[in-house]
């Protein structure tokens, strides 16, 4: 299987501006930001979709969450940011390796679909 376009980042092949790392993954700037503050925490462990992790991934789904909160710590969002994952290309995913949007910065509204 080919890398994806994240692993490549990661491994700085192409670039892409790390803002955030730890052992299980990293978060890059998003290259088309939807709100003020947009970023990608990604797993370094290659699983496609949401729909496509089984309960050995259960720690390293966990430790995106825990994640998010130092991410929105260290860009100060406080309490006001949203994450967001999208699941296959009818949901919007057009990257396949599972990956958190986090999106802050301003107000968000409702509905995002």
């Amino acid at each position: 299987m080919d890398e994806s376009i994240f692993i490549k980042i990661l491994k700085k092949e192409i670039p892409g501006e790390i803002v955030y790392e730890d052992n299980d993954c990293f978060a890059i700037k998003d290259i088309n930001p939807q709100a003020p503050i947009h970023l990608l925490i990604i797993p370094k462990k290659h699983i496609a979709k949401v729909s496509d992790a089984n309960n050995k991934d259960k720690e390293l789904l966990g430790s995106l969450l825990l994640a998010s909160q130092k991410i929105a710590k260290k860009f100060d969002l406080d309490d006001n940011y949203r994450l967001v994952i999208n699941n296959g290309p009818k949901a919007g995913q057009t990257v396949f390796h599972i990956h958190i949007h986090l999106l802050g910065g301003k107000s968000l509204s409702w509905s995002p679909g």
